[in-house]
């Protein structure tokens, strides 16, 4: 037995390898998404590593040359995560990509494999993870938008502190969670300020832009409160 401790507790996703049969036709598209390109490298005609990362993205791609045996457009059902499906849909059929309409499944939770089970339209309830757009890769690769404005209770890892902050930079947050909480106060019943400024502060620190902390607070005080909901 080996007496090697190894730790799991940092055990991320970084990487996932798509087969193409036209490497640099397969970048150019990635590249036409707005996806960032962090390595292009040769060492031979039959070796080849290029890796891309979706805009806000942990995780990246790689494509390339001798990297898989596996056949072009063989992988399906990638999950792009975004906060409004049909703003991102919208955007990259801005960039010339063919997507389908938004859709929801029959059943109402996750998606059929293909085309089988979709519904016209977002989710009629627009709950968080139900709500898709599809599109392919130049090889048939696979490609899902999926809404998701909140995620669901234990959906997120709480290994990872945010990073440190100084006065300055918190100074400014917290005059701009006053100034976003300032809609909510006007339009709600009486509340405590520190219940909205809460969730609202996590999710700035933890990389949400102004107006998704904003939903997320509205979220959590719908759902911890709703005695406070107009």
């Amino acid at each position: 037995m080996s007496s090697i401790n190894v730790d799991s507790k940092n055990m991320k996703l970084e990487v996932l390898t798509l087969p193409v049969s036209d490497v640099d036709q397969s970048k150019r598209f990635y590249e036409s998404l707005g996806w960032r390109l962090d390595a292009d490298f040769i060492t031979g005609e039959d070796f080849r590593v290029v890796q891309l990362t979706p805009p806000s993205s942990e995780c990246s791609i790689i494509i390339g040359t001798g990297i898989t045996s596996a056949v072009p457009g063989s992988v399906q059902g990638l999950h792009l995560v975004v906060f409004d499906i049909e703003a991102a849909r919208a955007e990259l059929v801005d960039r010339g990509v063919e997507v389908s309409e938004v859709f929801h499944d029959i059943g109402g939770i996750f998606h059929h494999a293909g085309t089988e089970g979709r519904v016209s339209g977002p989710d009629p309830k627009r709950r968080d993870y139900a709500s898709f757009a599809s599109f392919s890769d130049p090889d048939g690769n696979g490609w899902v938008l999926q809404e998701v404005k909140t995620r669901a209770p234990g959906r997120v890892w709480n290994s990872t502190p945010a990073g440190d902050i100084d006065v300055a930079t918190l100074a400014n947050l917290l005059r701009e969670t006053a100034e976003h909480h300032d809609h909510y106060e006007k339009t709600h019943a009486e509340h405590h300020w520190s219940d909205w400024y809460a969730p609202y502060l996590s999710a700035r620190q933890n990389g949400s832009s102004s107006k998704e902390a904003a939903v997320a607070a509205d979220r959590y005080m719908e759902e911890a409160f709703p005695v406070f909901s107009r």
